[in-house]
C-alpha cells in the first residue's frame, strides 16, 4: 500500500511503520490535558517524528472506558489548527483518528491523509462516503459495542474467526461504498469490547489475520490488560501508566513477530529502539 501525501509517500510493507499518538483531549488515559494548546500539541508532534515516528495519529475525542462523546465542531476545534499547521513543516503522513465524517472531510482538508476509523465505519453513516470520495487510506477497527459504550462483560464464542467475520463484512461495505480495498489497513481493537485475556488471545494469534491480505496495525500502548497481567503497583515513585512501558514493549516485539506492519505508540522513541533491536537479530546471517 502507498500513502502519498503533499510532499512524497510512505509505503506500507518495507519496514515497521510507528504511528505516534498525539491526543488533543483533556480526558485521554494516557496523556490527557498535556497537548491541548497548538504549540504543546505542535512541539510534541515534532519530538516524535525527532524520534523516529512515519505517521502521526491526531485524535480529538477520548474514547478510554467511561469517556463522554463530544460534538463534532468541539473535535473540529481541538484538531483541525495542529492538522493545518503541522503538515506545512513535516512530509510525515497525519492521521486523523475520529468516527465521525464532518470531523474527517475537515481533517482531510486541512492536510490529513489517513482515516483511523475505531468504529469500522459503523459509527457515522457519511464516513464511507467521506473516505472514498478522497481516496483516503483508511484504518478499520474491530470494536464490539460502540465508541464510549462497550459491554462491561463482552463474550466470543470464538474470538479470531469472530474478528476475522466482522472484517471480512466491512471490508465488503467498505468496497461496496467505493472505498479501494488497497485503501485499507485494519487493527484488531486492542481494549476495544476485549478483556484482557481477550486482548492476549488477539496477540498470541495476530498471524491468523494475515489471511485477509490486507496490512495490520495493532495498539497496545500502556493499556490497562498489561497492568492486569503484569500486577503493577501504583506504591512506586513511577506513574501508573508510564510503569507499563516494558510490558507495552513486549507486546509490540511479539506483534511484529507475529506480521504486524503498523504499531501504534505514546513511546516513539522506545518504540523504534526495540523494533531496531529486534531487525538487527532478525536479519543477522
Amino acid at each position: 500500500m502507498i500513502i502519498r501525501h503533499n510532499k512524497g509517500y510512505l509505503e506500507i510493507g518495507e519496514k515497521t511503520l510507528v504511528t505516534g499518538i498525539l491526543n488533543v483531549t483533556p480526558d485521554s488515559f494516557y496523556d490527557g490535558g498535556k497537548y491541548n494548546d497548538l504549540e504543546s500539541a505542535l512541539n510534541h508532534a515534532r519530538k516524535m517524528i525527532e524520534d523516529g515516528a512515519d505517521i502521526i495519529d491526531i485524535g480529538g475525542e477520548s474514547t478510554r472506558p467511561g469517556s463522554s462523546s463530544v460534538s463534532a465542531d468541539e473535535e473540529i476545534r481541538r484538531v483541525i489548527p495542529i492538522i493545518k499547521e503541522l503538515s506545512k513543516e513535516t512530509q510525515r503522513p497525519i492521521s486523523i483518528d475520529t468516527y465521525k465524517a464532518e470531523v474527517a472531510d475537515e481533517a482531510i482538508k486541512a492536510g490529513a491523509q489517513i482515516i483511523n476509523d475505531i468504529s469500522g465505519l459503523q459509527a457515522d453513516n457519511e464516513m464511507a462516503r467521506v473516505v472514498a470520495a478522497n481516496n483516503t487510506p483508511l484504518i478499520i477497527m474491530h470494536i464490539k459495542g460502540h465508541p464510549h459504550n462497550f459491554p462491561k462483560n463482552p463474550i466470543y464464542d470464538k474470538l479470531i474467526p469472530e474478528v476475522i467475520l466482522f472484517f471480512k463484512r466491512r471490508i465488503e461495505f467498505a468496497v461496496e461504498s467505493g472505498i479501494t480495498r488497497n485503501n485499507i489497513i485494519i487493527d484488531p481493537g486492542i481494549g476495544f469490547g476485549k478483556t484482557p485475556k481477550h486482548n492476549l488471545e488477539i496477540l498470541k494469534q495476530l498471524n491468523e489475520l494475515k489471511c485477509l491480505n490486507l496490512p495490520i496495525m495493532i495498539g497496545t500502548s500502556h493499556k490497562s490488560f498489561i497492568n492486569n497481567v503484569l500486577e503493577l503497583s501504583e506504591d512506586n515513585n513511577i506513574p501508573r501508566y508510564n510503569s507499563r512501558l516494558i510490558g507495552t514493549l513486549v507486546t509490540l516485539v511479539i506483534a511484529i513477530i507475529k506480521g504486524v506492519n503498523i504499531i501504534r505508540v505514546h513511546d516513539v522513541k522506545e518504540s523504534v529502539q526495540a523494533i531496531k533491536m529486534y531487525e538487527a537479530i532478525e536479519l543477522t546471517n
